[in-house]
């Protein structure tokens, strides 16, 4: 294997150039930060019912496409054209050979947003590890804000509603998504923990400090979301990203890790009972399940026996709730109380089976499983085979890969206790693109500027 190329030195750029080819980031930016804004079909800001975010997203998709037509750069390379490419295979034969097409066209266009244009514009708009940087950092600033109002919602009262209490953190997405605001402030935690980890060259050394602390931080929102998958996923995130960083770190900062926790639990008794409770119940899945776990095991097996039926090609997007009846229990409940938060109790119906994987089976069969999630395997492989060449070379971006992989690992994990769905979806595309840009792009273009 050959040295990546380096970039040749280039005369000093004014403030006015660095803004002309940093402009392009700025719809990926908003899109981020739009997540932070009320998204029901009541709020200015969402348009015929689509978020802004979402909005926005496909803003930077029809960027990336001008700036392809007008300025004739080079597209995708090959093995990222078939990594992000692919999954259109699946989605297209799940979708015409669904049981009425016309319906599952709206899942064709969600999942092509998400899993492919939106990764694509990332990767093709993002052009060096500070352009990565800035959007990491949005995700970050967003983790903040909705971790503040996540706090905030525990402290007076005012959250979900979770044993009888308003008090489970959702930040803005109310009750009616209560994983919105544990999977934003899981993806900034993983990307201020890799950052906290290897700081970029250049930082001012005042600002080093705040990685850490704003990753610590962000660990109270995410406990008080009383998301058991969140919880897991974050964990595996983070283990990733410090085991990354080299053995004698990653042993360093667990040592600090463990002694941090038993001093908080058991010298100051932090930690409620209910968040005793909650975390206790991640091991009693099995042995004494509560009622949202037998409702999600019943999902599951209804995805498994729909996939038995169709093996090749699914049931067909958005196919899950018409043929879910049919093969669910009778244990299967009409769905979950939601409430608190702003929003009176309504029952939330139960429209997906809360893992992506069976999910993706059961809609588009095994051809659709092994395109997508092949796509996410490869760029989760490629990304750590480029991370650990990246740290073997010194190289200056390791801070990138650091996040890239662990936000990849996040999704990957938390697919396994949740889907697609909500305004904080758009995120995913953001995250899948960050992971395709540092493992799929040109060499130049993954070091520093």
């Amino acid at each position: 294997m050959t040295a990546a190329p380096v970039a040749p030195a280039t005369p000093e750029r004014t403030p006015a150039h660095r803004w002309g080819g940093r402009w392009p980031l700025l719809p990926l930016i908003a899109t981020v930060l739009l997540v932070a804004v009320p998204s029901d079909d009541t709020s200015p800001w969402a348009v015929a019912g689509v978020p802004a975010a979402d909005l926005l997203s496909g803003v930077a998709v029809l960027v990336c496409v001008a700036r392809l037509l007008i300025l004739r750069r080079r597209p995708l390379t090959p093995s990222a054209a078939i990594a992000l490419g692919l999954p259109v295979v699946g989605l297209a034969l799940a979708t015409v050979t669904a049981a009425d097409p016309v319906a599952a066209l709206p899942g064709f266009v969600r999942y092509l947003q998400i899993f492919v244009l939106v990764p694509a514009a990332v990767l093709l708009l993002v052009r060096d590890a500070a352009g990565f940087r800035a959007v990491a950092a949005a995700l970050v600033v967003l983790a903040a804000v909705q971790g503040a109002a996540g706090v905030h919602q525990y402290v007076t009262g005012t959250g979900a509603s979770y044993m009888g209490e308003n008090i489970r953190a959702v930040g803005t997405f109310g009750p009616s998504d209560v994983m919105g605001m544990a999977t934003v402030v899981g993806y900034g935690l993983v990307a201020a923990a890799a950052y906290a980890l290897r700081t970029p060259a250049g930082t001012p050394r005042r600002l080093r400090p705040w990685t850490a602390v704003t990753a610590a931080l962000l660990a109270v929102p995410l406990v008080l979301s009383f998301s058991r998958g969140a919880w897991i996923a974050t964990a595996a995130g983070a283990l990733a990203v410090i085991a990354l960083t080299g053995l004698r770190q990653a042993v360093r900062v667990l040592a600090v890790l463990g002694t941090a926790g038993v001093v908080l639990v058991g010298g100051f008794g932090v930690g409620s009972e209910m968040i005793s409770q909650r975390l206790t119940s991640i091991t009693e899945v099995t042995s004494a399940p509560d009622r949202s776990v037998n409702d999600r095991y019943t999902m599951w097996a209804a995805a498994a026996g729909m996939w038995r039926e169709h093996p090749a090609t699914g049931v067909g997007l958005k196919g899950f709730p018409a043929h879910r009846d049919g093969h669910a229990s009778i244990g299967l409940s009409a769905g979950s109380d939601t409430a608190g938060a702003g929003q009176e109790f309504r029952k939330q119906p139960l429209l997906s089976p809360h893992n992506m994987y069976l999910l993706v089976l059961s809609e588009q069969g095994l051809i659709g499983f092994t395109t997508l999630v092949g796509s996410w395997a490869a760029l989760l492989a490629g990304g750590v085979r480029r991370l650990v060449l990246a740290r073997a070379r010194g190289a200056a971006a390791v801070d990138c890969g650091l996040a890239a992989v662990g936000l990849m690992t996040w999704q990957t994990v938390d697919f396994l206790y949740a889907d697609i769905g909500g305004p904080s979806t758009v995120l995913t595309g953001i995250v899948l693109g960050l992971a395709a840009w540092w493992a799929l792009a040109e060499p130049e273009r993954t070091a520093d500027a």
